[in-house]
């Protein structure tokens, strides 16, 4: 322990850390022994001086230590960063074995003992977001393990042009890390259902690779619907639908480049059953509005929209979106419908997410039954220990 530098804790605020909560605030922190460089490995102990484990030193950033070992006796190094990615890389390998996908999560941050650290896999590429400065610090010993221990891995592409870098005090990058350059689109496929990702310029690393259990979900309820698939991205919930035979589909989103895309999807897509496939650049919550105005319904309706909230300050504001959009496909939806609806925004907890609906189905005038609740995909893990890691909630409502 003595070879590094060390964070001390107030009395009483060891509590999270010895309960292996990864985080520790600026305010948690009594005093630093030495000059830790950003990134480097810290030893984190309570107010007595014992050891509670070791963690990454991020100056600029209010969570001052994001921690690593739990151990006084396991001092992260490289060959530490290495195993932890193996052991991630290991605990997929049935996701991509078993030939109904050949896209995954390979490592999800703080839930796989890495903080930050997200990497997916898309048909032979690795895509990493690194966020944090510990990230950041170990970005080569991550680089080289994933083209050490994911089977068939070509290539690993950074997309770390995240926001969160700037709380880090970490500029965005993009580019490669290691091996071969992606191709400009990458196929990948759910069962026959075939999607292009854009990994340079695509949401996330490329795709929403966290709805894969959600999308089948929906699916489930699509036969002969007419289906309206709001945020649409490129296809995602629409494509399920059309390959479960919808009678139509229309998907709406702000991007005429997403879309474009989720046309290429949705012609890589099998349609025995003829479904009518629209597609439609609009802002959602105006186009709603106007489908309200000329009276158009719909048997069954997904909203999967973007984060409306990343902290707890904005958790008003996101709740007023919610609400106004699950208000108006509520209104549009037909008798005996189908409402897929979901929320990204970790501050929204899946609690707070349902009273937005009830209040949104109180204010519509309609008795909603609760058919299914969705989470995150099962390659997207939530360490017991670090309950922030739920971002991702859904519910399937029939009205």
């Amino acid at each position: 322990m003595s070879s590094v530098n060390h964070v001390t804790l107030n009395h009483g605020r060891e509590r999270a850390t010895v309960h292996h909560h990864p985080w520790i605030f600026s305010g948690a922190i009594r005093d630093v022994t030495g000059s830790p460089g950003v990134g480097e490995t810290v030893a984190v102990c309570d107010a007595k001086g014992t050891c509670l484990g070791y963690g990454s030193w991020s100056p600029a950033s209010q969570i001052r230590v994001r921690m690593l070992s739990f151990s006084p006796d396991v001092v992260p190094d490289a060959a530490f960063v290495r195993r932890r990615v193996a052991e991630a890389v290991e605990r997929r390998r049935m996701f991509l074995s078993g030939g109904e996908t050949d896209a995954c999560r390979l490592i999800n941050a703080e839930s796989d003992g890495l903080p930050g650290v997200v990497a997916d896999f898309y048909a032979g590429t690795a895509v990493v977001q690194l966020a944090t400065a510990g990230a950041e610090f170990w970005k080569r010993e991550i680089a080289d393990a994933l083209m050490e221990s994911v089977p068939g891995c070509a290539g690993v592409w950074n997309r770390s042009d995240v926001a969160a870098r700037e709380r880090e005090g970490l500029s965005q990058e993009t580019g490669l890390l290691a091996g071969a350059e992606p191709p400009e689109l990458i196929e990948i496929h759910e069962g026959a259902i075939r999607f292009l990702v854009d990994v340079r310029k695509g949401h996330k690393t490329g795709f929403y690779l966290d709805q894969r259990e959600a999308r089948a979900a929906v699916g489930a309820y699509a036969r002969g619907a007419e289906v309206l698939n709001c945020f649409s991205y490129t296809g995602g919930f629409g494509l399920a639908a059309q390959a479960a035979g919808a009678r139509a589909v229309t998907h709406v989103d702000a991007s005429a480049e997403a879309l474009s895309l989720a046309k290429r999807n949705s012609e890589l897509t099998p349609n025995p059953d003829g479904t009518a496939v629209d597609f439609l650049v609009a802002d959602v919550f105006k186009q709603l509005r106007l489908y309200r105005d000329q009276g158009r319904s719909f048997d069954l309706i997904v909203l999967d929209p973007p984060k409306f909230a990343d902290t707890k300050s904005g958790l008003m504001r996101a709740t007023r979106g919610y609400k106004d959009i699950n208000l108006l496909a509520m209104k549009l939806l037909r008798p005996g419908g189908i409402l897929a609806t979901f929320s990204c925004s970790g501050a929204v907890t899946p609690e707070l997410f349902a009273k937005v609906c009830a209040e949104a189905a109180f204010d519509a005038k309609r008795d909603m039954q609760v058919v299914a609740r969705t989470r995150q995909a099962a390659d997207h893990p939530v360490a017991l220990a670090f309950p922030e890691g739920l971002y991702l909630k859904g519910l399937i409502l029939r009205g």
